[in-house]
């Protein structure tokens, strides 16, 4: 698929943005205001939208919201 993880900062998980994400989508924030959109993860596989994550990645970065010793945990079970 193409897609790649930056650098990731250290960030906690907090209650406020825990809100449930319904099996098969994902949740992103766009803009200054960071509004929340809920999206099909199928949307991972359009090229579109691996160009936009692209260039959101290189002018943004991405944070995932878990402590890094999740981060490596998780990623270590992974088949690539």
């Amino acid at each position: 698929m193409g897609f790649r993880l930056p650098a990731i900062r250290r960030a906690s998980f907090t209650a406020s943005k825990s809100i449930q994400v319904p099996k098969g989508y994902l949740a992103v924030y766009v803009g200054e205001k960071q509004k929340r959109f809920v999206i099909p993860i199928s949307y991972l596989n359009q090229p579109s939208f691996q160009e936009l994550l692209s260039q959101a990645e290189e002018e943004f970065g991405l944070t995932i919201p878990c402590s890094e010793d999740v981060f490596l945990y998780l990623t270590s079970h992974l088949s690539g």
